[in-house]
């Protein structure tokens, strides 16, 4: 977390953050066109935002594409705003409408766990609702397979379907691909169909989790990959220390637990 709040203390960084909310998949050389430092300056600013989490790259072709990941910003939200009050929280960020404006999107994390571990958490749908706001998601886990994902009983509304698709490339415990239809309002069941891609590595004692969501329309509904941050937080703290971490996402799905 100090990386973090040192990546975003210096005014330079914090410019090249908010180009790539307002477009993502930015080459450093398209960044550096944008800015009044050097090649070489820009760089190196790159490079502290990686390093703390807050920017992540994918090569595409001979280019290497530089990706805003919300998630750190999550976590701080979680832990140091949304105590305070919500609604500073989303006057901050505004990521809805910062991050509707392209075609893949890019979430990494790390987390101190066995990528073993780290995949059972992903496809056994009971520990799964654990950190997708009470969702599980069923199916063989074979290629070519359909799955569901419907909401369990611990939610405001079970039984209810919220997405659907296909299992297009597993790999335990390494890579898994899936087509993705959401279902949960009419407004993102006209989205159409898009991917999600799950890639674990190992590195050292823990694992960098990487989630793509592509295949979006330019201009998609933001609700379709806005929750990401979220679950991939619950995720980490559930297999970090056992417990569940409350989100907007989970106040919102879930019944409220009744005091003994």
């Amino acid at each position: 977390m100090d990386l973090v709040f040192r990546a975003l203390a210096d005014p330079t960084r914090r410019a090249l953050l908010d180009r790539l909310f307002r477009k993502d998949a930015q080459s450093l050389s398209a960044l550096a066109r944008r800015s009044t430092l050097t090649r070489f300056g820009v760089m190196k600013h790159l490079r502290v935002l990686e390093q703390a989490g807050l920017v992540t790259t994918r090569r595409r072709g001979r280019e290497k594409l530089h990706f805003l990941n919300p998630v750190p910003i999550r976590r701080i939200h979680d832990r140091w705003i949304d105590k305070y009050t919500e609604r500073w929280a989303a006057a901050l960020t505004s990521l809805k409408e910062e991050l509707e404006a392209t075609m893949e999107k890019v979430f990494e994390i790390y987390i101190k766990t066995t990528p073993e571990w780290l995949w059972q958490a992903i496809t056994d749908p009971e520990l799964r609702r654990k950190y997708t706001f009470g969702v599980g998601v069923y199916t063989d886990w074979k290629p070519g397979s359909p799955y569901q994902a419907e909401t369990g009983p611990e939610t405001i509304a079970p039984n209810m379907p919220i997405s659907e698709g296909t299992i297009l490339e597993i790999d335990p415990p390494r890579r898994l691909v899936q087509s993705f239809n959401a279902l949960w309002s009419d407004d993102v069941k006209h989205e159409g169909t898009s991917r999600v891609t799950w890639e674990i590595e190992p590195v050292g004692d823990s694992c960098r989790l990487t989630v793509i969501h592509d295949h979006l329309r330019e201009g998609a509904n933001a609700e379709l990959y806005g929750g990401w941050p979220m679950v991939l937080s619950g995720l980490k703290t559930l297999l970090e220390t056992g417990e569940l971490l409350t989100t907007p996402g989970s106040l919102l799905y879930l019944k409220p637990q009744s005091a003994d």
